[in-house]
């Protein structure tokens, strides 16, 4: 078990390490990381192609980064944008981590770049613990998940600066509850904004993309109460609650905030 626990430590520092110098260099280079993140088939793809796509009408250099277990099939998708894309196949690995980020970037990334969008893998749980460096951390679901994904990945909404709803356009078919849901992100991330998206009628794709611009340009952002409650940066996430075998020394995150009178936008 001391040794699990040592280990689960270890790599969580070293992942912290990474990140922190990863930050600095983007920093040092005007790009801004956005960390998107949700589980399978939410649809953040099909979104993401969107804002690369717009970011590039605009005027904006924006390029992404993809992380899947297996097959090249987003990269690709992706690629239809015009943007800068680049694959990462975590051969397993249920999430991402600054170093497998870092090394991807070098020597890769294009000198201009302002946006950097980096899709995680699928998943409500093992990202929730790792900091890719990221300037934006964004969650993602789906109406088509149900209302209670919020509640049931504490942790992963709970740190969340922006969380965003999609495919909005089939949301009366499958008689998805908003209020129920957006009760339920308040309840674990009080005050965070909400975005409702569908990438098929382009619905909040253009916020969206202003949101991140904002975030770019400096302006304020979220912090979400657990960040604040141990004290962290936003961007410094430690160990979630739901992360895998996270280690008993380590501060652990509680399961939800105190719900407000009213749930919010």
């Amino acid at each position: 078990m001391c040794r699990t626990v040592d280990l689960h430590q270890a790599v969580l520092a070293k992942n912290d390490t990474n990140a922190v110098e990863l930050r600095r260099v983007l920093d040092g280079r005007g790009t801004v990381a956005v960390n998107l993140m949700s589980s399978p088939g939410s649809g953040k793809t099909a979104l993401l192609e969107e804002l690369l796509t717009r970011a590039g009408a605009a005027g904006t250099p924006a390029a992404a980064v993809t992380a899947d277990l297996a097959t090249e099939n987003d990269a690709t998708r992706l690629a239809r944008s015009g943007a800068p894309v680049r694959q990462i196949l975590t051969d397993g690995l249920c999430h991402l981590e600054a170093g497998m980020l870092r090394h991807t970037l070098e020597d890769w990334l294009p000198e201009r770049t302002r946006l950097l969008f980096v899709e995680n893998v699928g998943n409500l749980v093992c990202p929730a613990s790792y900091d890719l460096g990221e300037t934006l951390r964004i969650v993602l679901a789906s109406v088509t998940e149900g209302e209670d994904k919020p509640v049931k990945y504490p942790a992963a909404f709970g740190l969340a600066q922006l969380v965003v709803v999609t495919k909005t356009d089939l949301a009366e078919a499958v008689e998805f509850r908003r209020d129920t849901f957006l009760g339920g992100v308040q309840r674990v991330n009080p005050g965070v904004p909400v975005i409702e998206t569908s990438a098929r009628t382009g619905e909040g794709v253009d916020a969206l993309l202003a949101y991140v611009l904002r975030a770019a340009d400096g302006r304020e952002t979220h912090t979400p109460v657990l960040a604040r409650q141990h004290g962290e940066h936003p961007h410094h996430h430690g160990t979630g609650e739901d992360a895998a075998a996270p280690p008993p020394s380590a501060h652990r995150h509680p399961a939800a905030a105190p719900a407000p009178a009213r749930p919010g936008r």
